[in-house]
Parts: structure tokens; sequence; C-alpha cells
């Protein structure tokens, strides 16, 4: 699904007022249905709700709500904060459809104003600001919107929540509205993407109110997030008439004294990921733990305790290094001088980065297409620090394009950043893969795909969200606290079922 920003929303909204002959009221009324759609469908028949409304088009779906509820039996009171003398032509009608039906349904709140004693039962319906929101919100309504988050009821969005900018992270201090639920209009926002906003968003609801298909299709954006269909257009059903050397052979780099655990989870994760064979270089120490745990996995070593060569790498459709390697200094002399020969796509994570890290000359020599898999610790020390994370993301735009490497930039909602600058937000996965080991079994993954012919840019979306998706399927089994990184090795086949229809 595309990310447009709220400008491009904004021109969205027009052209489908033009092309489809309908007036700006008439969408505002077909969002406002949606809405109660929604609620009418997920919150019980005997609700009570409060209707915070502005004074601007997002106060407006909020008096239209307001009235929809109320003639489908809801109990609902709407008020209408005035914190500008000026409403919005649509705002203002639908002021005088919700008083047509019964003036008490709306009650106008002066300036320096707050409501008070809302039992906690009702429902709260955020409609003050929309996304043309640029400037922090300051004074009397920001003091409000303070108040109201204070207040235990449960808080619904309609499209943004209050307070919160649509295209940038908001700062640390700023009035923002922190809400269970956000109805949002067609699309994401960005903000809702990054942990310093998301967190005010709560479970995001995209609500197809039918903006113009041909707009959305001709308008260009770099950032979307990753949906099914998506992955269905990069999926490659296996054929019937091939051999494991069909599907590419891996060869796995990592392991050191202590972090086998780590070489062990990505090898088997590459083999479930579908590659043909998986061979693991590791070092002495481990060869009795990796053959043991993974029978699958052939072995060659290097060192005693860490890997002190790579060599006779060849013969492998694709290399991955980094779960476990460590950071000895003969590892990192072996990896400079494999990057100083290797020319192919490779995937790096964990220590692979953390050594480059230490030896920044690396970066130049990374192989073009290649994917990074940093968490935002090993970014920065990569690349420096940011203040925020959508500037990190920004960050890693311009390092991507710079490098002409693809990075997946792991976190809550991690983000594939491609060689061309494209920024694809995953929307699968959940906190209880916050353990160690997951890493490494993306690592795998992606390595996986990579040997089996998907292009670099194609086996990192497909991974990150083969690999979140799987982590749902293994939560929804055993809960997010007892979830760990072998559960989502275990659950990518089931994962692998919903691409091919057999789930």
């Amino acid at each position: 699904m595309k990310i447009f920003t709220a400008a491009q929303i904004r021109a969205c909204d027009a052209y489908t007022i033009k092309a489809g002959a309908i007036s700006s009221i008439e969408l505002m009324e077909r969002a406002a249905g949606r809405c109660v759609a929604w609620i009418r469908e997920n919150l019980p028949k005997d609700s009570l709700f409060v209707v915070l409304c502005g004074t601007g088009n997002n106060g407006g779906d909020g008096l239209a709500i307001s009235r929809m509820l109320h003639q489908k039996g809801y109990g609902v009171k709407a008020f209408l904060l005035r914190f500008s003398n000026v409403l919005s032509p649509d705002c203002e009608e639908n002021l005088h459809r919700l008083e047509a039906i019964d003036s008490e349904l709306v009650s106008i709140v002066p300036p320096d104003t707050f409501i008070t004693d809302i039992p906690k039962h009702i429902i709260i319906i955020d409609a003050l600001l929309g996304t043309g929101l640029n400037r922090p919100v300051e004074g009397w309504l920001a003091e409000f919107i303070k108040h109201v988050n204070i207040l235990p009821n449960r808080k619904i969005a309609v499209d943004i929540p209050s307070g919160l900018p649509s295209d940038v992270v908001n700062d640390h201090d700023a009035a923002a509205l922190k809400v269970s639920d956000t109805l949002s209009f067609q699309f994401y926002k960005r903000t809702f993407l990054h942990p310093e906003s998301g967190v005010f968003a709560g479970n995001i609801h995209i609500l197809d109110i039918g903006l113009d298909k041909t707009f959305i299709n001709a308008t260009g954006t770099l950032y979307r997030t990753i949906d099914q269909s998506d992955i269905a257009v990069i999926y490659r059903p296996r054929s019937p008439f091939t051999h494991k050397g069909s599907y590419g052979k891996v060869l796995l780099i990592g392991g050191s004294y202590g972090k086998m655990g780590a070489i062990t989870l990505c090898s088997k994760a590459a083999l479930r990921a579908g590659s043909g064979m998986v061979t693991a270089l590791i070092p002495g120490c481990g060869y009795t733990i990796l053959q043991t745990a993974a029978p699958e996995v052939k072995c060659e070593t290097s060192g005693a305790h860490f890997i002190e060569k790579i060599e006779g790498y060849d013969s492998y459709t694709t290399i991955g290094i980094g779960p476990g390697l460590g950071t000895d200094n003969s590892t990192g002399h072996a990896l400079a001088g494999f990057l100083e020969e290797y020319k192919e796509p490779v995937v790096l994570d964990a220590d692979a980065l953390n050594l480059i890290a230490r030896q920044p000359e690396l970066l130049a020599r990374l192989p073009k297409g290649s994917v990074i898999t940093p968490h935002p610790k090993e970014f920065s020390r990569l690349f420096g620090e940011s203040s925020n994370s959508m500037i990190h993301l920004e960050h890693a735009r311009i390092q991507a394009m710079r490098y002409n490497i693809n990075i997946v930039l792991k976190g809550h909602h991690t983000a594939v950043v491609t060689s061309e600058g494209e920024c694809w937000y995953n929307l699968t996965g959940n906190a209880g893969m916050a353990k160690g080991g997951s890493g490494d079994v993306l690592t795998g993954i992606i390595t996986g795909l990579l040997a089996q012919g998907y292009k670099p840019a194609e086996a990192a979306i497909m991974g990150v969200y083969l690999h979140g998706l799987a982590g749902d399927i293994a939560a929804k089994k055993m809960s997010q606290e007892a979830l760990i990184a072998s559960d989502i090795i275990d659950n990518l086949g089931k994962a692998f079922m919903t691409l091919n229809g057999s789930e």
C-alpha cells in the first residue's frame, strides 16, 4: 500500500471529488459512514460516546459520526471546541444537520473550558484536529488534549490522533492525544509507523472511503507498506521438475566460542526459507554443536574459537555473514580480505556490521546490491546517531543509495530501504519477537531467499514479511511472552502456506 503525504492525500480527496462528480460533504459523509460501520462491527450495541469535534473538516467528520450514531440508536453527545472563530464550510453544514435533529446532541465548548466527569465507560471519539496540522498544538487546546489523555476512557481517533503530524515525528513534549484505535482513511500515515509517534495511534484500522484509484495508481511515492499482495507478486512457487541444486547453495559464516546458537538458528532458517543446500563456516569449537543441532547443515571450520580465514567460497550461490561471529581481530582481517575479493551481493548482520564499523573503509567494499540488517544501534555505529527514528530512516535511505546496497533497519515496523531509495515498512511481527536470536533467523531467511534467485531487494522485502508472519503465527499458539527465535523457524512453513493458498 502506498503511503502518501498529507498534501498528497488532500490532492487525492480533491481529485476524487472532481472525477466522481460529488461534493466535498458527500465524501465526508462517506468517511463518517465507514467510521460508524467500523464502530457497529467492533463495539457493543449499548456503547455510549462522547465525540470531541474541532472547527475544521476533522470536526465535520465527528459531527457527522455523531448524527449517524444517534440515528443508529447509540447514545452520543458531541462537543464542539471553538478554538477558531471560523468553521470550515463542511463542518458548519454538519453542525446544522446535527442541530436540526436535536440541538441537545451538541454543546459548544468555549475557550479555556474543560470537560470533566466523563464516566469511564463512555468511549471518547477524537475528531479535533486532522491531517492539516502543520505546527505543534499550543495554549488551551494543548492543555485540553493533555487533560483528555489523563482520563481512563477508551479513545478512538478519526483519521489521525489530534496533535499528531502526518509526515514527521512529533516533538517528545508536544501535545497529542493517545488513543487505543485510529480509524485512518484509505492510507497509513508515516507517523503511525515510528515508535515516538506511533505509540499515540494505537491499533491502526484502514478504512476504504473510495478515493479515486486512478489518482492513487498514478501518484508516485517512495514509501509503502508491505502487503500480502506485494509478496504474492514476488513469490515464486516451486516447480515439480527441480532438484536441490535448483534452489541454491548457501554459505553462512559465523559463530564463535559461546555464540554458536546464533549461526545454528541462522542455518536452520536458511533451510526453512527454501534454500537447497546450506553450509556453515564456523570455528572448530562449534563443530559438534552444529552437527548435532542441525544435521541437515554441512560444516566447514576455520580457527579454534574464532573464524580466522574465509576462503573456498566461490562454489556457493549466496553468502551470509555475521551471526555469532565475534569481533576478534583475526576475524576482522578475514572479513576485510573477503570483501576485497568477493563481488556478488552478500547478507551481513550482527558482528559483521560491528567489525565494519571498526573499519569504515570497508563500507566502500560492500558488493553492490548487498543486504545489511542492522538494528538501530548497529546502524548508528556504522553511520552515526540521529535525533529520532524517522530521521534515522532518512539517513538509511541516503546511505543505501550512496553505497548501492539494501538496508533492513530492524524495529517494530522493520523498514526495508532499497538501493534506489524506496522504503518498505513491514506490518507483520509482534513484540514477542524481541528476543535474542530473532535477527539471526531473519538473516538466514533473507540469505536463503537470495540463493533461490530472488533479487536482493525482493529477498529483503519478502524475508521480513515472512519472518514477522511466522512470528505472528507462533505468538497465537504460545503467547508473545513465551515465543522464542526457534518458534519463528518452526512456523515458517505455515507462513509460506499462506502464500501458496494451502493455509
